[in-house]
Formats: C-alpha cells, sequence, structure tokens
C-alpha cells in the first residue's frame, strides 16, 4: 500500500470531510468501538437517540470508553446516561462534547484538562456519518442526502458491511475519472462520458450497453466530499441509487460500504417491491465487487501512466487533494478546477439524450 504523502496530496494525512463510520441499526446493540483516521474511537447512541463519536480514551487513566462487555457498569445497563458516557474504570462521566461532567467520589469542579475529542455526527439515511477535519475544524459543506430516502415508493437500503481493504482511498476515487476500465471491468463500455467538477462534489456522467443488465445504463455518479458516492442508475423500467462509501481507518487502508435505494412500482413499496430490491443490490455488487477484486490485488499507482484518450486522472487527483489542504487553500485548488471536463474519443452526455439528473442534491 501506499501513504498519502506518497501520491503527493498535501499537508495531512487524512482528509477533511464527512465519512461513514456505521449502519444506524449497529448502535442498537450498545456502544461501539471503532477505529478510523489513524485514531481509537468510542461511538454510541444517547438517551435522545443521538450518535455520539469520541476520541477513545479516558484522560483519567487511559481506558477505552467503549471497548468493555465486563465492567459492571456495562453489564448493569448504567454506562449511558442521556447522551452522556461513563467511563468503565472509574466512572468518569463524560459528554457529548467530549467534557468530563461528573466524577462519582470528587466534589470539586471537573478537571478541563480531561476533556477530549468530539466529533460533529449525523444520522442520515440509515447510516452514522462523522465530519473529520485533521485541524479539528467545523463542517464547511453538508453531509449527502437523497430525498427518495422519505418517499415510501423507494425501498431503503440496509448496507453491505465489504470490510477493510489495504489500499489508499486516492485509488478509489480515480474511478470517477477511469472511463476506459467500464468495458474490462463491468462489462459495460461506455458511449459518452464527461466529468463535472463543482467546489466539493465531483460529478461522472456516462452511458452505455451493460451486459449484466442486458440493456443501455444511464448514471449520474457523484461525490460529496472523499468519502460518500452515490450514483443515479437508470435502465430499463429500473432506478436505483447506489451508495459506495470509503473511511480511512489507517494511512493506506480503507474501510469499505456499499447499498441500493430501490423505487418500487408501488407506493407504498410492497413486498414485491422489496424482493426485487434486495436483487438489484446484489446485482451492483457484483458490478461494484469487480472493482474491489482489483483493488485487492494491484500495486498502487502513485504515477498514472497517462493516455491522451484516457479520463482525466490528473484532475480528478487535483479535487481529490482539496481534501488534505486547508480550507483556504482547497477554495484555490476548487476555482481552479470548476466547470466540465472531457475525454477524448467519447461522445458528450448532451448528445446522447442523458437527461436523469432532475432533482438530484448536485
Amino acid at each position: 500500500m501506499a501513504t498519502a504523502a506518497e501520491y503527493g496530496l498535501g499537508p495531512n494525512t487524512f482528509p477533511r470531510g464527512w465519512f461513514i463510520v456505521a449502519e444506524s441499526k449497529e448502535l442498537d446493540q450498545g456502544p461501539m468501538a471503532v477505529r478510523f483516521w489513524g485514531q481509537d474511537l468510542a461511538l454510541y447512541r444517547g438517551e435522545s437517540g443521538k450518535p455520539v463519536l469520541l476520541d477513545a480514551y479516558c484522560a483519567h487513566m487511559g481506558t477505552h470508553l467503549t471497548n468493555s462487555d465486563s465492567a459492571m457498569i456495562v453489564k448493569n445497563g448504567m454506562q449511558i446516561e442521556g447522551d452522556s458516557i461513563r467511563c468503565p474504570y472509574h466512572g468518569w462521566r463524560y459528554n457529548s462534547d467530549g467534557d468530563v461532567d461528573d466524577i462519582p467520589y470528587h466534589d470539586g469542579p471537573c478537571p478541563k484538562s480531561a476533556s477530549i475529542r468530539s466529533y460533529p455526527v449525523v444520522d442520515n439515511m440509515g447510516i452514522v456519518m462523522a465530519w473529520f477535519d485533521p485541524d479539528g475544524r467545523e463542517p464547511d459543506f453538508e453531509p449527502p442526502f437523497l430525498e427518495q430516502w422519505d418517499d415510501p415508493q423507494w425501498v431503503r437500503w440496509e448496507l453491505d458491511h465489504l470490510g477493510e481493504l489495504d489500499i489508499h482511498p486516492q485509488e478509489i476515487l480515480d474511478n470517477m475519472a477511469d472511463a476506459r476500465h467500464l468495458g474490462p471491468t463491468h462489462g459495460a463500455p461506455c458511449e459518452y462520458f464527461e466529468n463535472e467538477f463543482k467546489d466539493h462534489i465531483v460529478v461522472q456522467r456516462q452511458g452505455g450497453q451493460m451486459q449484466l443488465y442486458n440493456t443501455y445504463l444511464y448514471t449520474t455518479t457523484w461525490y460529496t466530499g472523499p468519502g460518500i458516492l452515490l450514483s443515479k442508475q437508470v435502465f430499463g423500467d429500473n432506478e436505483i441509487f447506489e451508495l459506495i462509501a470509503n473511511t480511512p481507518v489507517d494511512d493506506g487502508r480503507v474501510k469499505c460500504w456499499h447499498a441500493c435505494l430501490y423505487r418500487g412500482n408501488a407506493s407504498p413499496a410492497n413486498n414485491a417491491d422489496r424482493a426485487a430490491a434486495k436483487q438489484a443490490q446484489a446485482n451492483a455488487l457484483v458490478a461494484f465487487s469487480a472493482d474491489f477484486n482489483i483493488w485487492k490485488n494491484k500495486r498502487p499507482a502513485v504515477k498514472v501512466m497517462q493516455l491522451k484518450n484516457d479520463g482525466p486522472f490528473k484532475h480528478v487527483r487535483q479535487w481529490y487533494g482539496q481534501f488534505y489542504q486547508s480550507p483556504e487553500e482547497a477554495k484555490k485548488t476548487q476555482q481552479s478546477l470548476n466547470g466540465k471536463m472531457y475525454t477524448n474519443g467519447m461522445d458528450k452526455p448532451e448528445d446522447r439524450g442523458h437527461d436523469i439528473d432532475q432533482g438530484l442534491p448536485i
């Protein structure tokens, strides 16, 4: 695997943005110990229903807040109080802002130096998404959301948990520019292709005959920041939104998820629609697994041997690099990139009747 420094991405080791840290229903089983961005973290749901993400270790004696199932405070179901959590070792209580607000055997003020980092978190489309900024800044863009999630005609996804992969996310993001892998890898050679850069969003529009579905496939795919891809896909009478997400675990290692939101025929969706949705997600995972298998078995492409008929790898890498920069430097990158980019030998979407973007949050 290669590291962020080897790709020359910027001064930071991990990117700034919204990332998946869990599926919402996982928190119904209780607090979780997770690791992302080279750090051990404590994730739990407060009594209000709010998810909370904190640095993992109590400042008192270094105890992991959520990685204990033997302490009696945990067994007795007394660890969560409101939206706060008590350390399983001595019962120090951390609130959702990461501050100690109660020590059971201490009557004086709680030490401010005991505070630990708290991360902005949202529970969104069945997913717990957290904002990470290596310098601790607040979010500078909103997490992605699809209005179809609240439409009863659409069958909601459950995530495919794909585990961890020894690859830098740069190589995953390269797919946004990679027009020429769609035929050999997915059996769906595109006939038109473009990228559009819109500040913290990068868009890919393409279409062509797809072997797996035996029909013409139209897709508009976009990343909102560096970690969460959504893709509207229309083929035959079917319409889905595919989710592909990566979150850095360590430098050069990621955790991945996949899912599909499916438009049913009935409103509200019925059992037949739910069965069709399950099959659609399985089919989409087959297609995505071809990428996943290649990523597992390739060496890092620290530099791409760029051909003039390849997609714009250089520009997508520049776009991705903004999330390793300060917001001020990122603005300069955005200004230099914003606009559409075409690939030699490919038609433009507007010349092929690509009209599936209406209502998309891009």
